[in-house]
């Protein structure tokens, strides 16, 4: 192949992205320089906290720049190295998805075992996604055993994993928020011992049905009302470990704080945010902890696939709209 496609940010968007915040373009695949390599990508990942890097507001890292490829995760095959610890034919994880074919230092890239799981579990389950539901409930929450765990947008890549991962290390009851019945039945078959649709009502009082001793650890990957929802159900010294707020992505006004903010002080509630790249340590852990499970059958995750870079956009735009089960990814 001699040309490469990938996936341009053409506008900054105004509230919800659409088909023309993105621009397909053709070039030519790249050749590696001196310790590069070049890497033919089979999946990327598409993520929520993508939504703010197309905002150019100074954050956490830096925003996507505009006539420009996008990036975020992803996983292929070396098919040219001019690199003496990387081969033509290793697979390798990095962060150049968004176009079919990435030139990059090898030293940015991770080799990984393709005979040890498929490929695309390392977009999730065994990699970014996986680590920061085990690094937010277990080290930033700090969950114990016996205790009552809420999970908001718990269908999704990171909240399945949120929930199962609590469930196998002893807690005693999670709870499940997801947005249609389906997903609601998926979780109650990944072993939630309840779940809701927040369609269904307001939040506080499905979550105060689903668990009337109120609640521990609030794994929060949506804010808004179900932040809100969290803080009344909280138990005193509750913790939150937030890891989104996908609810406001969109907004183009800043969101109203909880209301009832005044109870974290009564209830000595801790709230803290958190990024998976602070808790690098945890991985040798994390990958022993969750190959076990998933070698016997213990953890189960789901995949959302699309095909052809052509469609990453719809697959981003499906994503914020909450289409996916599992974690979302672009099949190349």
């Amino acid at each position: 192949m001699t040309t490469n496609r990938e996936i341009h940010l053409a506008s900054r968007p105004e509230g919800w992205p659409t088909e023309d915040t993105f621009r397909l373009v053709e070039t030519d695949v790249p050749t590696p320089g001196p310790g590069q390599i070049v890497v033919r990508n089979q999946y990327m990942s598409v993520d929520p906290y993508m939504r703010g890097r197309m905002n150019d507001v100074k954050s956490y890292v830096p925003p996507f720049a505009l006539d420009a490829p996008l990036d975020g995760g992803a996983i292929g095959e070396v098919v040219a190295s001019e690199a003496p610890d990387v081969a033509v034919g290793d697979t390798v994880l990095h962060n150049l998805g968004w176009r079919e074919y990435a030139v990059l230092d090898a030293r940015s890239a991770r080799k990984v075992d393709p005979s040890l799981a498929p490929v695309s579990a390392y977009l999730g389950v065994l990699g970014m996604t996986g680590l920061t539901a085990y690094a937010g409930l277990l080290e930033v929450a700090a969950m114990k055993p016996d205790e009552t765990v809420f999970v908001s947008a718990a269908a999704g890549s990171v909240g399945s994993l949120v929930g199962q991962i609590a469930k196998l290390k002893g807690a005693g009851r999670v709870v499940g928020s997801a947005g249609t019945p389906a997903k609601v039945q998926r979780l109650k078959a990944l072993g939630f011992d309840a779940a809701f649709d927040y369609h269904d009502g307001p939040v506080r009082e499905s979550l105060r049905e689903a668990a009337p001793d109120g609640i521990d650890v609030y794994f929060d990957n949506v804010g808004g009302d179900h932040l809100e929802a969290a803080i009344s159900a909280l138990n005193l010294h509750g913790r939150v470990a937030i890891c989104g707020m996908i609810a406001q992505y969109n907004d183009t006004e800043p969101p109203a704080a909880p209301r009832n903010l005044a109870m974290v002080i009564g209830k000595r509630l801790t709230l803290r945010g958190f990024l998976v790249n602070d808790h690098g340590h945890l991985r040798e852990e994390f990958v022993r902890d969750v190959a076990g499970w998933l070698r016997e059958g213990q953890l189960s995750y789901d995949e959302t696939i699309i095909d052809g870079i052509d469609n990453a956009p719809a697959a981003f735009l499906g994503l914020l709209r909450g289409e996916n089960l599992g974690k979302m990814l672009v099949r190349l």
